[in-house]
């Protein structure tokens, strides 16, 4: 995951394109950090106005077109005042990246207080902690920037109104765009680590993801030393080089986002993205873009949805956990119980053999042999000695009444706890796919009416605690099923959480849709709207697709293949006082569907 120089390279191909003969129309510095240029593209650019995001934050430097509006402060600050005083309305001439330096330069032609035509430079450099936003004139000298280095920051490089403007060569890297295959060899011969490393260490633009890449396509397998690799390799690696720097030089990019594969929250999170295409990421799922741009804001913006949906859920996914593995260990001592009071019976037929044979026993006996008429076969009996033979028969009729009475009431606690059980899994698993701050609130909202969760009363009357419920659960966010078309345009309503299935089963659904869920699983449910239709007239894709969404959106995810029940939606109940998201059903049809929904396009509601 890097902003390396091949991605500036396609943004600023992009941004030549789009933004060259525009008119920057508005300023904005939405933070320190942060500049929103709003742009009036050229008429032949197709008019309208586009938004070009730039930030300069050490932690997360970005640069991209966004039709997203950003808030403002009242008061801008002094540098975005320099930028409006001098930039308003300035024309954009071009866009340009020096080599493969992780570098733009917008060249804005305007007019000064005396109508004078003069030009002016915008910088804006995506270098990790060393990103900055600088403003230069015509000479290359620094008007200002949006981030201040003296030379007590950097003895490199100074970024202070009046300094002349360069980029610093700290580590004499090569150009890769104008490199030759002499020099490439050159370069190989004199290297002591592997040829990832040495072409990230050389070249200028060339990230760690790059590197590996370009080893993966000239099949570089072991890691050696580059210069103990043998000539055919190094030829191979020369030619995935060469391949693609000229596919930058000639801007054939292809954006592309790489998502995580496998089963909970973590699926379908962003791993890696890039302009070019990653052979070397086979494994995840490739998300293609139409430009840098958009590739780059919903990298990000996803990026920063899981990270902060898992720091969110967090103390969520934490009780759940905690409470489970209680009540899973709470379940197997109960089971162990249970299996104890299996022998009960035994105990019954002691009591009975006793009251018939007893008096052929012999007081202070410790055991004695009887017929067992049950079975007709012999059978020894333990004894008390102490006791006499009805004794000793009232001793295990007491036995077996007590196991009876202990399998009768573990039974039903059993059953409590494994229905406990399996809430709390289908709450773990709509953790696993929650998205949204709503999504949370829904989740913890059921569990605070469940029980595993104490409610927060937060009125000023705490006696009012009604009233209060009632405030909290307007100020719940809202949030709503996932909706999907089918290729063949029908409806599909997936639940993320336990509320939403009960809503799309019992409140959305009619009688004759068809409902999906995994089978003996956690998992969503699935609606497929069938319009009234019966279930013979519905194309058979549809059913796939659907079958698909219930797989996918379940605890079975991971394994590429889960069996899918699906039936009626008339024939699924609900029992009386059951938790949310549990219904039974006594006839279905299965499907062994696939996890994958990648052709499947979620709907604009």
């Amino acid at each position: 995951m890097a902003f390396d120089g091949i991605t500036v390279a396609g943004l600023c191909r992009e941004l030549q394109t789009g933004l060259t003969g525009g008119r920057i129309y508005k300023i904005a510095q939405t933070d320190k950090n942060e500049l929103v240029l709003t742009i009036r593209p050229a008429a032949e650019c197709g008019g309208g106005q586009v938004r070009l995001y730039l930030c300069a934050d050490p932690s997360l430097p970005l640069a991209y077109l966004t039709k997203t509006s950003r808030q403002a402060p009242l008061q801008a600050p002094a540098f975005c005042m320099l930028l409006r005083k001098h930039l308003q309305n300035g024309k954009i001439l071009s866009v340009t990246q020096p080599g493969l330096e992780r570098i733009l330069r917008i060249n804005v032609e305007h007019r000064n207080e005396m109508g004078d035509l003069c030009r002016h430079v915008l910088v804006i450099e995506i270098m990790g902690k060393h990103s900055n936003i600088i403003f230069l004139d015509e000479e290359d000298m620094i008007v200002d920037s949006i981030r201040h280095i003296s030379s007590l920051v950097s003895s490199v490089r100074e970024v202070l109104p009046g300094r002349p403007y360069f980029i610093p060569d700290t580590q004499s890297k090569r150009d890769p765009l104008t490199e030759t295959r002499e020099g490439f060899f050159a370069v190989l011969e004199g290297g002591h680590t592997d040829a990832a490393k040495l072409l990230v260490r050389s070249y200028t633009g060339i990230s760690p993801t790059i590197a590996q890449e370009l080893a993966y396509r000239a099949a570089l397998t072991q890691d050696r030393s580059a210069a103990l690799i043998d000539p055919s390799e190094k030829e191979r690696l020369w030619e995935a080089f060469y391949a693609l720097m000229d596919d930058v030089r000639a801007g054939r990019f292809s954006p592309a986002m790489y998502c995580r594969p496998g089963e909970g929250q973590s699926a379908g999170a962003p791993v890696e993205f890039s302009l070019v295409p990653l052979r070397h990421y086979a494994d995840c799922r490739e998300v293609p873009y139409d430009s840098p741009s958009a590739l780059l804001e919903d990298f990000y913006a996803r990026k920063n949805l899981y990270t902060h949906i898992r720091q969110r859920s967090a103390d969520l996914r934490h009780i759940v956990q905690t409470i489970l593995e209680r009540d899973v260990h709470k379940y197997d001592l109960q089971m162990r119980q249970i299996r104890d009071t299996e022998k009960r019976d035994k105990y019954k037929i002691y009591g009975e053999l006793l009251n018939a044979y007893g008096y052929s026993v012999p007081a202070g006996t410790k055991s004695c042999e009887v017929d067992n008429y049950y079975t007709g076969e012999k059978l020894t009996i333990p004894l008390d000695p102490t006791l006499t033979a009805q004794q000793n028969a009232q001793k295990y009729f007491d036995r077996y009444a007590r196991m009876k009475r202990t399998n009768e009431a573990l039974t039903k606690l059993t059953a409590q706890v494994h229905a406990e059980i399996d809430h709390l899994r289908s709450i773990q698993n709509a953790l696993e796919f929650s998205t949204t701050d709503a999504d949370l609130s829904q989740i913890r909202r059921e569990m605070e009416d469940s029980g595993f969760l104490r409610r927060k009363y937060t009125g000023k009357n705490p006696g009012n605690r009604k009233g209060d419920m009632k405030k909290g659960r307007a100020r719940t966010p809202q949030s709503r099923p996932l909706h999907y078309i089918s290729s063949d345009g029908y409806d599909i309503y997936v639940g993320k959480n336990n509320t939403q299935n009960d809503e799309i089963t019992f409140r959305m659904a009619d009688g004759r849709d068809i409902w999906f869920h995994a089978n003996d699983m956690p998992g969503s449910h699935v609606l497929l709207r069938t319009g009234g239709r019966p279930m013979d007239e519905i194309p058979d894709r549809a059913f796939e697709e659907a079958a698909a969404l219930a797989a996918y959106y379940s605890s079975g995810r991971a394994q590429g293949k889960v069996e899918i029940d699906y039936l009626e939606r008339r024939n699924v109940k609900k029992p009386s006082g059951a938790a949310p998201g549990f219904v039974v059903y006594y006839t279905n049809y299965s499907i062994l569907a696939k996890t994958d929904i990648s052709t499947l396009r979620e709907a604009e509601d």
